[in-house]
């Protein structure tokens, strides 16, 4: 079934990114991966997932060391500052940091560490109160203060896009994300990169494509509706 998914999910993403006019290496597929069985990731990662999104810090601990060392992890989840030590020299990408504050910490640890942490800049696009993230006007201010921090580069923006059975009702989320992030790399503020745009999750990731992103992040369109936790 997996297999089956990743092939239909990665034949949705070539026709989003022909109806936009870019080439299909310009999108990374993200396979959201919390509360999944190592033996789904297994599979995932059989079928040809090489980038993984886990949102809680404990999990993706414990599935570090069960899977292959040529795993991309991402942490999509909101991230508290007393986690950040666990996880700093262990991830490709923090895509939810929401704050001046959690950036100062991933600097702090990341120095004690000697790695450098590529980071994206959660924003809030539709300003829903129930989300984590920036809001849009904060953006701007943020990005220049977080620049000048040591061991820590900003490689652009992701947002959560609001539930919605119409994808089409997020597209402009989508396009206002994409035009903050082509006004802040027209600043040409040192240490930050406008490459990245993390949006689009399993029902609106083409039209998320068909707006600039570079990243998307499916879960259930890969293993299937989530379970409840216990």
């Amino acid at each position: 079934m997996i297999e089956e998914n990743m092939k239909s999910v990665d034949e949705a993403i070539g026709g989003a990114c022909g109806r936009a006019g870019r080439a299909r290496d310009e999108v990374t597929l993200i396979a959201v991966s919390k509360t999944k069985p190592v033996s789904l990731l297994r599979e995932a990662y059989d079928a040809g997932a090489r980038d993984f999104g886990e949102n809680r810090v404990q999990e993706l601990l414990d599935k570090i060391p069960e899977l292959p060392s040529d795993i991309r992890w991402h942490m999509i989840g909101h991230l508290q500052r007393n986690k950040v030590k666990y996880i700093v020299d262990k991830v490709a990408m923090i895509h939810s940091v929401d704050s001046v504050r959690l950036a100062e910490e991933i600097s702090r640890e990341a120095v004690k560490k000697g790695v450098f942490v590529d980071i994206l800049i959660e924003v809030n696009v539709a300003g829903e109160e129930s989300k984590f993230g920036a809001a849009v006007w904060e953006v701007p201010k943020m990005v220049e203060e977080i620049a000048g921090m040591p061991s820590v580069r900003i490689r652009g923006l992701m947002t959560i896009a609001p539930y919605t059975e119409d994808p089409e009702e997020n597209r402009q989320f989508f396009r206002d994300l994409k035009k903050l992030s082509v006004d802040i790399e027209h600043k040409n503020i040192d240490n930050v990169d406008m490459s990245v745009l993390s949006m689009g999750m399993t029902g609106d990731y083409s039209v998320a494509i068909e707006e600039g992103a570079t990243c998307v992040r499916v879960g259930t369109g890969i293993f299937g509706e989530r379970r409840p936790q216990q």
